[in-house]
């Protein structure tokens, strides 16, 4: 191996558990008291309007919108028309989100493993290059990556073949040279190995972790 490529979003950075605070301390501030329920429905309004994003339906602010307008009627509240007062809406809840964001704590030690390896380090995400990128800053580990890919910036997402063969590219290394990590067995296992790379699933709940996937070479 001549390089490892991790994703982002509950594999290096805790989003679900950064989402769940920040939901919770939003719905707080709009007057209502955060359920189980609600959080569950705000995580699959989440994925349908994401997934239109990737699809090129929607812009990634777009996808924003189309969360608050699925997820205030749900929540009571009225939706506004304009989409300048959704974006204002939206900003109390990405505030607490941003507030919560941490990484795992298994994340740097991986990094460094993988750079006492002699690797060279990357991360492939779908998502927007700007909060991906501030994500990689907030939580301390851009100085152990060295390329940072996403959809946005690729004009393509995982599972398409070439996110990973253009990784790859960036990072100067063969599909061959290269492990790919994520808590995602579709689309940073399977179609990481369709496209040539190594790779290994981050599950969690069995009790897995960055570090021990990382040395497993």
């Amino acid at each position: 191996m001549k390089a490892v490529v991790f994703d982002l979003d509950n594999t290096l950075f805790d989003h679900t558990g950064c989402a769940v605070a920040g939901l919770r301390s939003w719905v707080t501030e709009l007057g209502i008291t955060p359920t189980d329920e609600l959080i569950a429905e705000w995580f699959v309004i989440e994925e349908d309007q994401f997934n239109r994003f990737l699809a090129g339906e929607l812009t990634h602010q777009g996808q924003r919108r189309g969360r608050l307008r699925a997820f205030l009627p749900v929540l009571g509240l009225p939706v506004p028309v304009a989409d300048a007062e959704l974006d204002e809406v939206f900003t109390g809840y990405l505030t607490q989100y941003t507030n919560n964001w941490i990484a795992y704590p298994d994340a740097r030690p991986a990094l460094e493993v993988a750079r006492s390896n002699g690797w060279r380090v990357g991360v492939l995400t779908n998502g927007s290059t700007r909060q991906q990128n501030a994500k990689v800053a907030a939580i301390g580990l851009a100085d152990l990556i060295d390329v940072v890919c996403t959809s946005e910036a690729l004009g393509v997402s995982k599972p398409d073949p070439l996110a990973y063969q253009r990784v790859c590219e960036a990072l100067g290394v063969e599909p061959g040279e290269t492990l790919m990590i994520g808590d995602n067995l579709e689309l940073d296992v399977i179609a990481a190995r369709a496209a040539g790379l190594s790779a290994h699933h981050l599950d969690r709940a069995a009790g897995a972790t960055l570090t021990q996937l990382v040395g497993r070479q």
